[in-house]
């Protein structure tokens, strides 16, 4: 029997992967999207957040990007593009490990799913793209800012100017994806990447993967007071204090 459900979820101790499933393009309507919001909402509130793997159902579509059947007018696109603003913030600042598993198509509103990704897996009947000038619409504002930050300026202007798709040899030289395998070995590739993160001091990861994703918005002010928050928090860690205690006790015995 074929699952209805537009977010199949399924956890694997400290690794969850989420499946969008809304064939035959896993387009992003206001469900899913909310479902995505609330899923990793909920997965980042807990005390030690899993590894998450993303990816689209089938070998096609990654994503399709937004769905245009309902762009019916502001009273609902408001609410959804709201919703989908919320979710790239969760991106953002998942304290865990987010990897993107991509076969196929991955535009609009899913390369910006890729974009807030920490590892991002492709095939390479990979397509990526901003289509939404030629189809009336736009991006989300920060999903732009993020092309910007992610692809530099000259690369973010050719996709958004344009509206054209790049294959994954050309995602992979700009940045949209970080490594290119076989259709077949997407999934295995991106779970191992994303345990392969999982596997790090978890305070220290989010620590770091909230400086890269974050201070680039903060004055010197907040930077101080993060440097000096992420000092105690890792400090007085046994996990991380195990890892220093290896490193010396390594260089001990070399010298």
């Amino acid at each position: 029997m074929e699952n209805d459900d537009p977010l199949l979820v399924e956890r694997d101790l400290d690794m969850v992967t989420m499946t969008m499933n809304r064939p035959p393009a896993n387009a992003l309507n206001n469900g899913l999207v909310k479902r995505l919001l609330d899923a990793i909402r909920e997965l980042s509130a807990h005390a030690s957040p899993p590894g998450i793997v993303l990816t689209g159902a089938g070998d096609r579509f990654f994503s399709a990007g937004g769905d245009i059947k309902e762009v019916a007018g502001i009273e609902v696109s408001r609410p959804r593009m709201r919703d989908f603003h919320a979710l790239l913030c969760e991106m953002e600042r998942y304290p865990g490990p987010l990897v993107c598993a991509v076969r196929g198509y991955a535009v609009g509103g899913a390369l910006e799913f890729l974009l807030y990704a920490d590892y991002v897996v492709a095939d390479h009947a990979c397509m990526v793209g901003f289509p939404e000038i030629n189809h009336g619409l736009l991006p989300a504002a920060k999903g732009m800012r993020q092309a910007v930050r992610k692809l530099g300026i000259r690369e973010a202007q050719a996709l958004l100017y344009c509206g054209e798709l790049v294959d994954a040899r050309k995602a992979l030289v700009i940045g949209a994806v970080s490594e290119v395998t076989t259709t077949e070995n997407v999934l295995v590739r991106a779970v191992e990447i994303c345990r392969q993160l999982r596997g790090k001091e978890p305070k220290l990861f989010a620590a770091i993967k909230r400086s890269l994703n974050l201070t680039g918005q903060m004055d010197d002010a907040s930077l101080e007071a993060m440097t000096i928050e992420d000092l105690g928090a890792y400090l007085t860690g046994d996990s991380s204090a195990d890892a220093r205690a290896r490193f010396l006790s390594k260089n001990a015995r070399k010298a």
